[in-house]
């Protein structure tokens, strides 16, 4: 975490032109000498932008090799511990068996990309806060110090929920940072309600910052993440009040009910906060990380890294459309298999079809409005208003070709009817599934009966490890219990 800070403080000598550009390139510039470099960047609006632009940078290029938290990582890992994906005899088998390693090269990778964020992301507050330049104007400096303050709770969110207590990092004092230790869960979650709270009262209504486009973080990018986090705290009431702030912006999303097709094209009407990759990248071209992963090349006959599993695949009801749009299938089998192969298809440009430098057709979502749905249905259960919380549930299942379900079940039921929609409409997305079979209490119970799993050793593998190489270098850190 700490041994990397560096690195970031090359990223904020960046103007808006360059920061955009993949990490392997940004490593090139020479680190600084003194603080007046720092203050020339936050000296006037157009880099000031463009040191937050950066902290996007490192989400979706990741760092050499293009692996990060923010662009895939999250997503495959995760569904490769829970239930929803499959990596046979790949290099990635130890998350399939939840039997991890600290020295884990991956493990580390997440950790070091989120931090790395977040460090960029304080090092924002910080300049914005020390500049005195008169032509750093004063809406622009509470516009990013509101939007580093959003980019910090998001990258803790997945820190906590990944590897639980983490040092909560709030400075970009190296003396600081080179020994702190690990901060408790509940801390942390508070300084994201708070981060989310100033998020929301310093941005806009609007994607003006994104000149239209849904890539860089508003009021109600920010009220999607406090629900998401008040559900987890099981603050119901608040969960829903902020879900329902989002879902009533219907001038700005709508869920796609004509073709499901559209929902992660870029800008969709669904989209509330979408990472755009650069179509330039001579790795990626225009496709999003997931896509580029998980398709397979040629589309329907090239090998498939990460399948879908078969508890996920018998989730779904006969005629979900969610199945037959999201759900892809090869028929580029190892000689081991004996039946076709099945991957995420949310995404439609993979390696079969991305081209560099063409102009992208989807950019990576982040956060949409069916999560907001599933989240004020799941709070309305747990605040009685069944109901209502089917009314939601509907929304979903109608505009995937299923039947409304009875707005009389019981509360027992409804918990399990939510579950069911989470599983079926969030699958492969940013981890839901694992954050929640752990924060419902039902990931030892279901993930222990996978055969690939066994022997499930304990519930200590429902936390990521520590890396080591960041025990090592901090000994104010301990690690995970069992690593």
């Amino acid at each position: 975490m700490f041994t990397q800070h560096f690195y970031i403080k090359r990223l904020l000598l960046l103007v808006p032109a360059f920061v955009i550009l993949s990490c392997t390139k940004l490593v090139e510039i020479p680190e600084p000498t003194d603080t007046v470099t720092t203050a020339k960047i936050f000296n006037n609006d157009s880099q000031a932008k463009g040191a937050m632009v950066s902290v996007y940078s490192i989400m979706i290029n990741g760092i050499s090799g293009y692996t990060g938290f923010g662009c895939g990582l999250t997503t495959m890992m995760t569904g490769l511990s829970a239930d929803e994906l499959e990596n046979p005899g790949g290099s990635y088998s130890t998350f399939n068996k939840n039997m991890l390693d600290a020295r884990d090269g991956t493990v580390s990778t997440m950790w070091n990309t989120a931090y790395r964020a977040i460090y960029g992301a304080n090092a924002v507050v910080e300049g914005i806060e020390a500049s005195q330049a008169p032509t750093l104007h004063a809406q622009v400096k509470a516009e990013l110090t509101a939007e580093a303050k959003f980019a910090r709770a998001f990258c803790y969110f997945y820190l906590v929920n990944l590897y639980g207590d983490v040092p909560l990092a709030l400075t970009t004092d190296f003396n600081k940072l080179v020994t702190m230790n690990r901060t408790p869960k509940s801390e942390v979650y508070k300084q994201m309600v708070k981060d989310l709270e100033d998020a929301v009262n310093g941005l806009p209504g609007d994607y003006t910052a994104g000149a239209g486009e849904r890539i860089r973080p508003n009021k109600w990018v920010a009220k999607s993440l406090l629900a998401r986090v008040y559900l987890f705290l099981e603050e119901y009431d608040k969960a829903a009040a902020q879900a329902n702030d989002v879902i009533a912006q219907t001038a700005l999303y709508q869920l796609e009910t004509t073709d499901l097709n559209r929902v992660f094209l870029k800008n969709s009407g669904e989209a509330i906060w979408q990472l755009a990759q650069s179509p330039d990248d001579f790795h990626r071209g225009n496709s999003t990380p997931e896509g580029f992963t998980f398709l397979p090349n040629p589309i329907d006959s090239g090998s498939v890294s990460f399948t879908i599993s078969k508890s996920l695949l018998n989730a779904f009801e006969p005629g979900d459309l969610r199945l037959s749009n999201w759900i892809g299938t090869s028929f580029n089998k190892p000689a081991s298999v004996t039946t076709q192969l099945w991957f995420p298809y949310k995404y439609k440009t993979g390696r079969h079809n991305m081209a560099i430098g063409a102009p992208a057709t989807e950019y990576y979502m982040v956060f949409r409005l069916a999560e907001q749905y599933l989240i004020r249905a799941e709070a309305r259960v747990q605040l009685g208003q069944t109901s209502l919380a089917i009314t939601d549930l509907n929304a979903l299942r109608n505009r995937a070709g299923l039947e409304s379900i009875s707005t009389g079940l019981s509360k027992e039921q409804a918990v399990i009817a939510v579950a069911k929609e989470r599983q079926t409409e969030l699958f492969t997305e940013w981890g839901h599934r694992w954050f929640d079979l752990k924060r419902t209490g039902k990931a030892s119970g279901v993930l222990s009966a996978i055969p690939i799993k066994q022997p499930w050793k304990g519930d200590y593998q429902l936390l990521y490890p520590i890396p080591a190489d960041e025990i090592v270098r901090d000994h104010f850190l301990v690690q995970n219990p069992n690593y």
